[in-house]
C-alpha cells in the first residue's frame, strides 16, 4: 500500500489564540473575532501577518454568494508576514524572514497535478479560508494576527520588495502570470490585449510590459484611459463600446487576457485575434456564449485559468522582485474593510485594497 504524502498535522492539539475579523452571517459585515489556530506541526511555518490583500472573492464568500460559506468565516488569501516559528523538519525558512501565503494551504500531494507542481488543480485542494482541512478544521484566512501553514504552501519574499505591494501578487498576480507563461505570452514584440482594468487586468498590463509586449487595454470606461497609458504604461487604450475602434483592430492581436466578469461579447474579442491566437479567461462571467466559427476560423483557442501552482508562484514572486513589478494598491486599516467591500462592489478601487494588519488589528 502506498503511504500518504500528507505530513503529520497537530490535530487535536490546542493552538494559540488568534485575533481576526470574521463575517457571521450573509450580511457579509465583518467584525472582531477570536479563535484558535492549530499548533505548529512538524512541517509548518508560523507567521505573524503584516498585510493582507482584499480580493473580490472575499466579498462573495462573506455574503454567501457562492452558497458555500461556513460561518463564522475569516476571509483573506493574499497574505504577507514574518516567520515567527519553525520546527526542525522545515528547511529553507527561518524566524524573522518575510513570507507570503496565497489562495490555498493544502492539497493531496499525491495526484498527477500535485506531482507536477499544479496543486491548484488538485481535487482535494484546501483553500486558505472557508475550506475543510485534513484534520477536520475549517480554514481561516489572513484578516487575522497570525497563520500556521505547511512549508509547501509558503513562499519566500523577494529581498527589499514592499510587503504591502506583495500581497496582491499571490492572488491577482499569479492568476494572470500563470496563463501568460503557459501560453507563451512572454515573447517580446508580440501583441497582447487586456480586457478589463481592475485588480487582475492591471497586473496583466504590468506583466505584459515586463515581457516586452505591445499592450492594448480594452475598457467600457473612458475614465481609465489616462491610468492605462500613463500610470500602467499600456501602448494603446480602446473604448470597447466604440464599434469603429474595435473593428480597426480585427486580427491584430496574438493574445488576450480577459479579466472582465460582466457580460461581454466573446465573438467580438475573438475576432481581434490573429490566426493561432489565444484568449485566456481569468474573469468570472456568468456564462460564455460564442459562435463555433469564432474559434474554428483561424485555429483560435479560448482557455481558462485561476491562480497557479507552488513552483510557479515562487517564480512569479522572484520575477516581480527582479523586474520591480509593483501592483497599484490602496492601503487601509482593518476597521475600513466593510467600506472597502462596498467600494469593491461598485468597482471603486485602483486597483487592490491591502489591509495593514500589523498596524491596525487590535489584539486586545
Amino acid at each position: 500500500m502506498q503511504q500518504s504524502k500528507q505530513p503529520k498535522m497537530a490535530s487535536g492539539q490546542v493552538g494559540k489564540d488568534c485575533f481576526g475579523w470574521a463575517a457571521r452571517d450573509p450580511s457579509g459585515v465583518i467584525s472582531p473575532y477570536q479563535f484558535k489556530r492549530r499548533s505548529v506541526g512538524s512541517d509548518d511555518v508560523s507567521l505573524k501577518i503584516t498585510h493582507c490583500g482584499v480580493c473580490y472573492g472575499d466579498v462573495l464568500f462573506t455574503r454567501n454568494k457562492v452558497s458555500e460559506t461556513k460561518y463564522p468565516t475569516v476571509p483573506g488569501h493574499e497574505i504577507v508576514g514574518i516567520v515567527q516559528e519553525v520546527v526542525t523538519n522545515v528547511d529553507g525558512f527561518k524566524a524573522g524572514e518575510r513570507v507570503a501565503v496565497g489562495t490555498y494551504v493544502n492539497s493531496c500531494r499525491d495526484c498527477e497535478d500535485c506531482n507536477h507542481g499544479l496543486e491548484v488543480h488538485c481535487s482535494k485542494l484546501v483553500h486558505t479560508y472557508n475550506s475543510v482541512d485534513v484534520d477536520g478544521t475549517i480554514t481561516k484566512g489572513g484578516y487575522s494576527s497570525f497563520h500556521v501553514v505547511d512549508k509547501r504552501y509558503c513562499f519566500k519574499m523577494p529581498e527589499n520588495y514592499p510587503s504591502a505591494l506583495a500581497a496582491p501578487l499571490v492572488c491577482a498576480g499569479i492568476t494572470v502570470y500563470t496563463p501568460m507563461v503557459h501560453h507563451k505570452m512572454n515573447q517580446p514584440g508580440k501583441r497582447l490585449g487586456v480586457v478589463g482594468l481592475g485588480g487582475l487586468g492591471h497586473m496583466a498590463v504590468l506583466f505584459g510590459k515586463a515581457f516586452g509586449l505591445h499592450v492594448t487595454v480594452f475598457s467600457t470606461s473612458i475614465s481609465k484611459k489616462e491610468e492605462a497609458l500613463n500610470s500602467l504604461g499600456a501602448d494603446r487604450f480602446v473604448l470597447s463600446t466604440d464599434e469603429n475602434q474595435m473593428k480597426a483592430l480585427a486580427k491584430s492581436l496574438d493574445f488576450i487576457i480577459d479579466s472582465a466578469s460582466g457580460e461581454h461579447s466573446f465573438d467580438l474579442y475573438l475576432s481581434l485575434l490573429k490566426s493561432n491566437g489565444v484568449l485566456s479567461l481569468v474573469g468570472y462571467p456568468k456564462e460564455i456564449k460564442l459562435a463555433p466559427a469564432s474559434i474554428q476560423s483561424g485555429l483560435k483557442s479560448i482557455s481558462g485559468s485561476w491562480t497557479g501552482g507552488t513552483k510557479q508562484t515562487q517564480e512569479m514572486l522572484d520575477f516581480c522582485g527582479v523586474n520591480k513589478i509593483y501592483p497599484k494598491v490602496e492601503i487601509i486599516p482593518i476597521e475600513y474593510v466593510n467600506e472597502a467591500f462596498e467600494r469593491m462592489a461598485k468597482n471603486d478601487v485602483k486597483y487592490r485594497f491591502v489591509i495593514d494588519i500589523e498596524n491596525s488589528l487590535n489584539l486586545k
